[in-house]
């Protein structure tokens, strides 16, 4: 059996990582658990035959199968005593990952019938070489696993996905549009377009799931980012101001003081003074 255990540090990686790969030529048999697992882990038979319980439901799996493991649920699987299995293993933990997941057959059943894929199968290996790096090997474990959920989620797609689950992904993604362009001169007009929905809907999926509008979360989002630029810069107010998505240094200013009642610079100066004492 080869398996690798990563050191990646969960709050550097904190949206997904990759803590464990490994790949076993099991013996006649050959079982694991019952046990409850922390982290999500994807098993890719390539060869021989074998069994995976999970939720009291037992799949018979061969050549080109994989199963999912799930935390916090009892799970067991077992070698065939005639036929016992080869698997690769990826074990991967982080708050995106689940979402990902959803969007994928696997969420469906537990179980995928992944082929002969040898872009999956490439990910694999690819991970196994990437942890005999030294230098930056982090960065390229994260994109092959990044790489490997986009060819799960495109390859493999979840039938369905119900109306509640479909609401919740467009606010995610509202979301991250605006932390990833809230220094751009965006509205929610524009971050509708991008989602490819209606500017209405947009709000009233937004301000039920969040108890704000899309507007006041980008605000909220451009002045907390303000802030931080305020105390850990010394770059003038007008350049703060255009950092985090206002023109109009005026106008920012005025919204500044609307919110934290005083003046940018005020702020500034206060929590200088904080920070010095």
């Amino acid at each position: 059996m080869k398996n690798y255990t990563f050191s990646s540090d969960i709050l550097n990686n904190i949206d997904a990582m990759v803590y464990t790969c490994g790949y076993e030529v099991c013996k006649s048999g050959h079982s694991y658990g019952p046990i409850v697992r922390s982290g999500y882990l994807i098993h890719y038979v390539l060869s021989g035959k074998g069994i995976f319980t999970i939720d009291n439901e037992t799949f018979h799996l061969s050549q080109g199968d994989a199963f999912l493991i799930v935390p916090n649920k009892v799970i067991y699987y077992e070698a065939d005593r005639e036929d016992p299995w080869t698997y690769t293993w990826i074990g991967m933990q982080g708050i995106k990952i689940e979402d990902i997941l959803h969007h994928t057959h696997f969420f469906d059943r537990y179980t995928i019938h992944l082929g002969d894929d040898q872009e999956i199968k490439r990910c694999h290996e690819e991970l196994f070489e990437a942890n005999q790096l030294d230098a930056h090997n982090d960065l390229l474990i994260t994109s092959i696993l990044y790489r490997y959920l986009y060819l799960l989620v495109t390859k493999f797609p979840r039938q369905q996905i119900d109306l509640q689950e479909k609401q919740k992904s467009y606010t995610d993604l509202a979301i991250r549009y605006i932390e990833a362009n809230y220094s751009q001169p965006i509205n929610i007009s524009s971050i509708a377009d991008a989602l490819h929905i209606e500017r209405t809907y947009l709000y009233r999926l937004f301000k039920e799931r969040t108890g704000m509008s899309p507007k006041d979360f980008l605000i909220t989002y451009r002045l907390k980012r303000a802030c931080s630029l305020l105390t850990e810069t010394t770059q003038p107010i007008k350049v703060i101001a255009l950092s985090v998505g206002y023109e109009d240094a005026l106008y920012f200013s005025r919204l500044f003081k609307h919110t934290y009642h005083c003046t940018p610079t005020q702020y500034r100066q206060s929590h200088q003074l904080t920070i010095l004492s």
